[in-house]
């Protein structure tokens, strides 16, 4: 069986994992998810408690993890060359899904049935049926594939292609299950990071190695605004009325105003703090570097600081 026919195949069964025991924490309350790679593991953290209340066993080097709606999560490994679901409280994993080559970042589609991952291994974005469990169609994007945002009204995908990318490619998703590459952006700058703003008529672009943002609009024309930004890579991720910009060189965490760009906040982080999301209320940034999972308010102030595992890769936040 070739790799392809693997893939319609599907997935492979999940193996059977244990949790640790640990506290639980109520059933409604939201929890954020980090993922361990160097432990091989995913950290369930209490966003009241701050601490650790179960980890969840997956195979090895869990890297980036994106929530969906119905507290579904997708982990990318990276190097092991598959995707895991997971879902429930408390999380279990559901499904791994073998076959990629070297997926990396998810986005969910608005249907609440498709999600969306990159390859880079392959240059390839998978569409991953949320309900069979299992990858039901690839399309060629360009190589390196890499981060990604989806627009709110889920028609369109930002795909940067690479860690420091010469471009960024436009994916109609229209049709959730049949994607398809309209356009190919090229910024003043080599990107890393990609995201829409929350009204869906931006996308905030982030450099590779730049002090550097560039704002586009939704169509591709621009860039609008450039920005200037702390030591690359940045990544980013928004609230309703700002954009959270994590430099994990920088040990630095801005806030900017959507409405104009200007700075509203810098604020200090560990170092190695690259990855950002926002749930809950919160924004959340692990570190590779120390370990922790700092969470900060909707101001950018740091409200804590837990050190979850020895090496934290990415997080995310399920209810």
């Amino acid at each position: 069986m070739n790799r392809r026919e693997f893939l319609a195949a599907g997935l492979a069964a999940a193996p059977l994992l244990r949790c640790a025991s640990l506290p639980v924490v109520a059933a409604r309350e939201p929890v954020a998810l980090v993922t361990a790679d160097t432990e091989a593991h995913v950290a369930v953290v209490s966003l009241t408690g701050h601490r650790v209340v179960r980890r969840v066993h997956t195979v090895e080097g869990p890297r980036s993890i994106q929530s969906g709606a119905g507290g579904v999560a997708i982990v990318g490994h990276t190097a092991a060359g598959a995707v895991t679901l997971l879902e429930g409280r408390p999380p279990r994993v559901r499904r791994v899904l073998r076959g990629f080559e070297q997926p990396r970042y998810t986005a969910f589609g608005a249907d609440g049935r498709h999600a969306f991952a990159t390859d880079s291994g392959s240059g390839e974005l998978a569409v991953i049926d949320l309900g069979r469990g299992r990858v039901v169609r690839r399309v060629a994007v360009g190589a390196l594939a890499r981060h990604v945002t989806v627009d709110p009204a889920g028609r369109r995908l930002w795909i940067s292609l690479g860690s420091s990318a010469s471009s960024i490619a436009v994916v109609d998703i229209t049709e959730p299950a049949r994607p398809r590459l309209v356009r190919t952006v090229h910024p003043p700058f080599l990107v890393h990071d990609v995201g829409f703003s929350p009204s869906g008529r931006r996308v905030w672009v982030t450099a590779g190695r730049e002090q550097e943002l560039a704002i586009y609009d939704a169509d591709g024309h621009g860039p609008v605004r450039r920005l200037r930004a702390d030591l690359a890579p940045q990544h980013i991720t928004f609230g309703p009325s700002k954009a959270y910009v994590a430099s994990g060189e920088g040990r630095s965490l801005h806030v900017h105003s959507l409405a104009d760009g200007r700075l509203l906040r810098a604020s200090r982080i560990p170092i190695g703090s690259y990855n950002v999301q926002r749930g809950a209320g919160l924004v959340l940034t692990p570190s590779l570097n120390t370990g922790t999972l700092t969470l900060l308010d909707h101001h950018g102030r740091v409200r804590a600081s837990p050190r979850v595992a020895r090496a934290a890769h990415d997080a995310c936040v399920v209810r």
